[in-house]
């Protein structure tokens, strides 16, 4: 039965046996490599920028051109991250090197032991076996230009394709069934180098102290992945309170804007019965003018009136005459009479 190698005990164990890293870089980078020693937790004294790293497994070839360094990754998959640690390697170079020029190739190699969570500058899931970030420019005919020689690959055996060369396919089926299949895994038969892999994690050929140190581990492990969703969970709850108090700030945005309207309104509507009061004053105010003037005229059609039937009496018409003449009543024409005697 194999051992998972997602354990960080059990990788260091596949990957420090020079057989399989040799065969490995053969089969994953394409060069021959020969390798005296290999080094695990490898970091740089003093610190190359502003981030404390080391990786797993670092091996330096035995004519000092090739430098390779794996990295088993199950959490925090973000790429800028990766890209930081090889580029801090070159750097490290550049820092012993006596010129600006470096006859080394750093190959960094990051084993992703769980599927992908990360997103490409699109937004868009990234689910590739096999990426490979090369420093060596192009020219405009799209045709490599081999200056530096460097490169950044990522594994993962999660996102599998059948369309992945056999070269690359050996290594994550390997990885791929000691994590999911681990009785009965399938493996390249004639892959000497994984093989090999195989029988140094088989667990009837681990020690008592390399199985305590696995369990150990994988204990870390899960801890870690427990802090790690407690931490995702309380992320996403921390996101829920930021759009729930974004939606309050919105719908207090949109009441205030609501009354604004409303204040709008009842503005428009007091504006409105201003006008109809000022309206309403106004007709007022002319039937007013208008009665005025009606009854003035009256008084003054009147005085008209009693001006000419005095002129009449004075004369010594009577009253029939008058009425005829006038066609008002008797009783308005004593009247008149009373008022002028």
């Amino acid at each position: 039965m194999l051992t998972p190698l997602d354990n960080e005990a059990i990788f260091k164990i596949a990957f420090t046996d020079i057989e399989v890293l040799t065969g490995f870089v053969k089969d994953i980078v394409g060069i021959d490599i020969e390798v005296e020693k290999i080094e695990t937790e490898k970091g740089f004294f003093p610190r190359v920028g502003n981030i404390d790293f080391k990786y797993d497994i670092f091996a330096e070839s035995t004519d000092h051109r090739v430098i390779v360094e794996l990295q088993r990754v199950e959490y925090d998959y973000h790429f800028d991250r990766f890209l930081h640690y090889h580029y801090m390697a070159v750097s490290e170079l550049q820092r012993k090197a006596e010129a600006y020029q470096i006859e080394q190739e750093v190959y960094t190699i990051a084993l992703l032991t769980r599927p992908y969570r990360a997103l490409d500058k699109e937004g868009k899931i990234i689910k590739d076996e096999v990426l490979i970030s090369q420093a060596d420019p192009v020219n405009l005919k799209n045709d490599i230009v081999p200056i530096y020689g460097h490169k950044l690959i990522f594994l993962n055996p999660h996102h599998r394709s059948e369309e992945t060369p056999s070269n690359y396919k050996d290594w994550l089926d390997l990885f791929y069934e000691s994590i999911h299949n681990r009785e009965n895994y399938q493996l390249n038969p004639v892959n000497a180098a994984v093989q090999k892999a195989a029988s140094l994690i088989n667990y009837d050929q681990l020690s008592p102290e390399q199985i305590r140190e696995m369990k150990d581990k994988e204990s870390k492990r899960l801890n870690y992945a427990r802090m790690e969703e407690d931490l995702k969970q309380k992320e996403e709850d921390l996101k829920q309170k930021e759009e729930d108090l974004k939606q309050k700030e919105e719908d207090l945005k949109q009441r205030d804007e609501d009354l604004k309207q409303k204040d709008e309104d009842l503005k428009q509507k007091d504006g409105d019965l201003k006008q109809k009061d000022e309206q309403v004053n106004f007709e007022q105010n002319r039937r007013e003018q208008a009665e005025k003037d009606k009854q003035q005229a009256q008084n003054e059609l009147l005085q008209q009136q009693q001006t000419f039937i005095a002129k009449l009496i004075h004369k010594g018409m009577v009253d029939s005459e008058i009425i005829e003449l006038t066609g008002l009543s008797q009783a308005q024409i004593q009247k008149i009479r009373t008022e002028l005697s």
